[in-house]
């Protein structure tokens, strides 16, 4: 078994608001890993005196310990329980009604002799590779299918660029997040109930050759740059490196037009390779 994982800011002055961890048990083949991608809030302001990183920090070392050591709850309930143990870290000094408190997309998967389990919420990615060598990719496409209107929002800001069409389109794109009619995409922010959301599945432990999570900041790679499928991201990570993907998307990002969005963004990588 090996594991290879990378995380880089997108603006190195800024901290970086991903988190990234495995875990492996002294003894035994099975193991866990975890991946976030906070969710900055325009401005800063997000009712929260810790800010993201501390959110992430939290969030996601609470979830791998549950992932690891609790196998008699799902990887659902595992994150339903991460996130409460996280907001009563701090609503007692912060606003966790706040629209923008700190919140983040997650990628959770493990394993053992039998089963590997994953779960994926909000728009960071998880690849599995079967035994076969195809790839399957695990995403939550909720935030990629908004309502029409907000597309064209989305749209309107990629070829205009203009700050009034950007802050049009934030604002529209908040109203959805963690809506309670279910119109919208989901993170996992205060609400240990938006774990109910996320995909969730397994697979036969023999059907799985290696796992691959990414934030959105490295699927980038595929998703908005389309230099390759997802086999192909699978392949470069395996030959060249986590770092090597992160590399090709910054100068992919420096070489692109600057309405694609942020022009670069925290972006992580997590080989797991079971075989």
């Amino acid at each position: 078994m090996r594991i290879d994982m990378v995380t880089e800011p997108g603006n190195p002055p800024r901290r970086n608001e991903d988190y990234v961890s495995a875990s492996l048990p002294a003894s035994g083949s099975g193991g866990a890993l975890v991946v976030l991608d906070g969710v900055t809030p325009p401005e800063d302001t997000d009712g929260c005196r810790h800010g993201v990183p501390w959110f992430v920090a939290r969030l996601g070392g609470a979830l791998l310990e549950l992932a690891g050591a609790r196998r008699d709850m799902t990887l659902a309930e595992c994150l339903a329980v991460a996130v409460a143990r996280t907001a009563d870290a701090h609503r007692e000094t912060c606003d966790l009604f706040h629209p923008r408190t700190p919140q983040a997309t997650a990628v959770a998967a493990r394993w053992d002799d039998e089963r590997v389990e994953h779960l994926v919420l909000s728009d960071s990615a998880l690849l599995v590779e079967a035994a076969d060598g195809t790839v399957h990719p695990i995403l939550d496409r909720r935030l990629a299918e908004l309502p029409p209107a907000v597309q064209a929002l989305r749209d309107r800001v990629r070829l205009t660029g203009e700050e009034a069409d950007r802050a049009a389109y934030v604002r529209a794109v908040e109203g959805l997040r963690n809506a309670p009619d279910g119109s919208g995409f989901y993170t996992a922010a205060a609400d240990p109930g938006v774990a109910a959301q996320a995909v969730t599945g397994s697979h036969p432990r023999a059907d799985v050759r290696a796992l691959l999570a990414l934030t959105d900041g490295a699927s980038r790679w595929t998703e908005t740059f389309h230099l390759g499928d997802w086999a192909g991201l699978l392949a470069l990570v395996r030959k060249e490196g986590p770092r090597s993907l992160i590399h090709r998307v910054r100068t992919a990002e420096s070489e692109s037009a600057p309405s694609r969005g942020k022009r670069h963004d925290d972006a992580t990588v997590l080989l797991a390779e079971l075989d």
